[in-house]
């Protein structure tokens, strides 16, 4: 009987492995099957976080419900307020928690940093601490399993998903190195933190109780137009530059990062839509290479407070550094005419802002500061 080559057993010595006959030929013995036990992608355990889950179940549909009271049921006086909210909420996370507290990109006197702390407690976004944490991360660890929003995760993960279940353990890992001493060295900063579950409700009871108290709106039309859908469009808004800014757009001075160009978000978000330049240059008071205020309002406003004097020493890249970015390492939608020397500058390793230690000295010399405090 002929022999069955299927149970022939290889041995893992080294002694070499003895032909196989069959009807007095030579037949190779059969090769190992090998089993890879390696992913090809990474996998993930998913430990859901319920309560969030829940709650944006609850807030989009109520939202979509809101905007439709806003628009045909609401006082006009609400619609104002509504509008009102959003902007001075969004400059609380674009102007203060991003900008200023994130990366340092400039300097803020005490009553712009409590004014700052006020807004940023009515977008309800976690308290700056948090916020400023996480957002270091993303930056030191874009799109890796340390990033929070890791955009390798797909649209939804980046957009909300990440919120809806445990993070990745590299995360808090990987986070520890990040320095904090500014932040816990910041009376304000840790006020809020300290207090925060007292002061988040507020953010939705003045809210609601304003239109309803001063100017005669329904506490139901109040609830969901500044309550829900003002909450929901802020969050929506700041979650589209973790998801859509890291998917769809140009990437004029960094080709070899996932964040893009993109001015939808630029518009819903006050200007953090030069997601791309902002990555490139996360020190940049302005986020933008922009020197106009059409698509960056935040940029309008922190210029409005350096002109009171309540804002200072705003750092921004110089144009020069700038050209020699896109020179370099761009996808070319942006073409540079001068011949610029890049003398070797080199911007390879990802920085959270300013103030980082992996960030090189000659970036530090070779920017511009605006509104500078005169200490003499």
């Amino acid at each position: 009987m002929a022999p069955n080559l299927k149970d022939v057993v290889l041995s893992n010595s080294e002694d070499p492995v003895k032909p196989v006959e069959y009807r007095g030929r030579p037949v190779d013995p059969p090769k190992p099957k090998v089993i890879n036990n390696q992913p090809s992608q990474p996998q993930y355990e998913w430990e859901i976080v319920w309560r969030n889950v829940i709650l944006f179940l609850y807030l989009h549909p109520f939202a979509i419900y809101g905007l439709y009271l806003l628009v045909i049921a609401c006082k006009i006086k609400t619609i104002c307020w509504v509008l009102a909210l959003v902007f001075l909420a969004g400059q609380g996370i674009t102007s203060g928690a991003h900008r200023l507290w994130s990366h340092r990109a400039y300097k803020a006197r005490l009553p712009l940093r409590i004014f700052l702390c006020i807004l940023q407690t009515m977008s309800v976004q976690t308290p700056i601490y948090d916020w400023a944490r996480d957002h270091r991360v993303h930056h030191k660890f874009t799109d890796t399993d340390a990033d929070p929003h890791n955009a390798k995760r797909g649209f939804f993960f980046s957009h909300m998903g990440w919120l809806m279940i445990k993070k990745h353990k590299d995360v808090s890992t990987k986070g520890k190195t990040i320095d904090l001493s500014d932040l816990e060295a910041d009376p304000v900063v840790m006020f809020q933190k300290k207090y925060y579950l007292i002061l988040m409700p507020i953010a939705f009871l003045i809210p609601t109780a304003v239109p309803w108290y001063f100017w005669g709106e329904t506490l139901w039309n109040s609830w969901h137009a500044a309550g829900i859908f003002r909450y929901t469009l802020l969050i929506n808004g700041t979650w589209s530059v973790n998801s859509v800014a890291h998917i769809w757009g140009m990437r004029p001075y960094d080709k070899n990062i996932k964040p893009t160009e993109n001015y939808f978000v630029a518009f819903m978000t006050f200007g953090e839509g030069w997601h791309n330049y902002h990555h490139a240059f996360p020190w940049d008071y302005k986020a933008a290479e922009l020197g106009n205020y059409g698509l960056n309002w935040s940029t309008g406003f922190i210029d409005l407070m350096a002109k009171i004097g309540w804002a200072y020493d705003l750092k921004t890249a110089s144009l020069d550094i700038i050209k020699r970015r896109i020179k370099r390492s761009g996808d070319g939608t942006i073409k540079v005419k001068e011949d610029v020397d890049a003398h070797g500058h080199e911007h390879g390793d990802s920085i959270w802002g300013w103030g980082d230690e992996d960030m090189k000295e000659e970036d530090k010399e070779d920017l511009r500061v605006f509104n500078k405090l005169n200490t003499a």
